[in-house]
């Protein structure tokens, strides 16, 4: 059987720097919470990020938007396609809505480019 891939892998864990490739919108399936889901994309791989327009996710968002560049108090996604940072990729665990253990892949600790160019994990 042939097998086509074509499709990038996820990125490994550790700091990457990444560009914005794709910004969708949407709900969070439970609460109906709307959210922004950013592809962060290099040669090697990617990670989907999603950030929760929630006042939790304010913090998370504002790094985001901090380490692109953006010092603005609002900005339409599409402004964030094809700007490019550095980003720490971790697994994250955690319990769904039903009990249920998953596992994904994250990214944290937004950086400039060329600020952060090593893992902050030891």
């Amino acid at each position: 059987m042939k097998l086509k891939i074509e499709e990038k892998p996820f990125l490994s864990e550790g700091r990457h720097t990444v560009t914005v490739t794709e910004v969708e919108e949407g709900k969070s399936e439970n609460k109906e919470i709307p959210f922004i889901n950013c592809r962060l994309e290099n040669e090697d791989g990617f990670v989907n990020q999603r950030f929760y327009l929630s006042e939790p996710g304010q913090p998370i968002l504002a790094s985001f938007l901090k380490a692109l560049g953006i010092d603005k108090t609002e900005v339409d996604s599409k402004e964030l396609k094809g700007k490019t940072l550095s980003v720490e990729v971790e697994e994250r665990s955690y319990e769904d809505a039903e009990g249920k253990g998953k596992t994904i892949k994250q990214a944290t600790h937004f950086e400039p480019v060329g600020k952060a160019n090593t893992s902050d994990r030891f």
